[in-house]
């Protein structure tokens, strides 16, 4: 029961995610790594933010939204400077 709860909370922030960064058409796969990478930083950034430490703690769905519109982010940012890039080394 605790592996399904982990999977519909990871496929709901990688949702929440996109609907606050994302561009075009879901992917719903991308969205559910991203939900359940980003519960991870959500729950980490939350436990530095409150004195617990450095522990890895299941969080809430707006801990793991937070950390999911981060990772979301910082994907479509890395993608994005690959694509530039691969663009500029064409026209030359």
């Amino acid at each position: 029961m605790l592996i399904l709860a982990i999977l519909v909370l990871g496929l709901a922030a990688g949702w929440i995610a996109h609907l606050l960064v994302g561009r075009g058409e879901p992917d719903w796969t991308r969205l559910f790594l991203v939900g359940v990478v980003g519960s991870f930083v959500g729950g980490l950034l939350g436990s530095l933010l409150f004195g617990d430490g450095l522990e890895l703690r299941p969080t809430g769905l707006i801990g793991s939204a937070v950390g999911a519109t981060l990772v979301l982010a910082l994907a479509q940012w890395v993608r994005g400077r690959s694509t530039d890039t691969s663009r500029r080394r064409r026209r030359r």
